[in-house]
């Protein structure tokens, strides 16, 4: 049977819709910005076209961007993940993005809670264990939620703590700041909670560490994310 492509009843070509999803999702830009940025390459769209693309195909872009990593993240003899939250403002109200983090830098998943107790912390690993399987190691902060949501899951024995081991944590909550700016926060949970999810796996595939590579092999690695990008939710 014949996968039918998600952009069949749509007069826009494929290629400007993931264009805009990218701009939108991976750059700290307004939907104004990307409507701007667009016209300025000969494409009149409004900015709520903008929205409505992001909306209706960035969850399905991320869907297959997770899906094709997950094996490749499966393969480490020595997985560790890096747990943290941060504090998200949502109409004036204090929320919390829970993050789980691989040692190579990979977001593994988002999670937004109203507190930040023993039940929220439980249902985060839960929710991470069942997508992505136990870890070797889990690295968190002194946060007691932690401690005690382990002792319940039974893996309390892989917990580490420490004042620097915690560092790929704190540096990956930099790029949504950047964008929580961008967007002049965040007005609804649900909204961020389908955003985040969105921003991750765009994370994940464009980001290179170019500090580990010569500037080929990071040239290399680009060209290739941005055709596999180019390529998501082809018929």
């Amino acid at each position: 049977m014949t996968k039918r492509s998600p952009f069949r009843y749509f007069k826009t070509s494929p290629e400007i819709i993931r264009l805009a999803v990218m701009m939108y999702v991976r750059f700290p830009l307004s939907l104004r910005n990307v409507e701007d940025l667009l016209h300025e390459r000969g494409i009149d769209i409004s900015h709520e076209t903008v929205r409505f693309w992001w909306n209706r195909f960035g969850p399905m872009f991320a869907a297959e961007i997770r899906k094709k990593r997950i094996q490749q993240m499966h393969a480490h003899s020595n997985w560790q993940w890096h747990l943290d939250e941060v504090f998200v403002k949502i109409n004036g109200e204090t929320h919390y993005l829970w993050r789980a983090v691989d040692h190579e830098g990979e977001v593994l998943e988002n999670y937004v809670t109203k507190r930040r107790n023993r039940k929220a912390a439980l249902k985060f690993l839960r929710k991470t264990m069942k997508r992505f399987g136990p870890p070797h190691v889990i690295v968190t902060d002194l946060l007691r939620s932690y401690g005690a949501a382990m002792k319940v899951i039974g893996n309390a024995d892989r917990q580490e703590t420490g004042r620097w081991l915690n560092n790929r944590a704190e540096n990956s909550h930099l790029p949504f700041r950047r964008r929580e700016r961008a967007m002049l926060r965040f007005r609804r949970r649900r909204t961020l909670q389908k955003f985040v999810a969105v921003h991750a796996s765009v994370h994940n595939h464009f980001n290179q560490e170019r500090h580990l590579y010569s500037r080929a092999n990071f040239k290399t690695n680009r060209s290739a994310a941005l055709s596999e990008w180019r390529q998501l939710c082809s018929a």
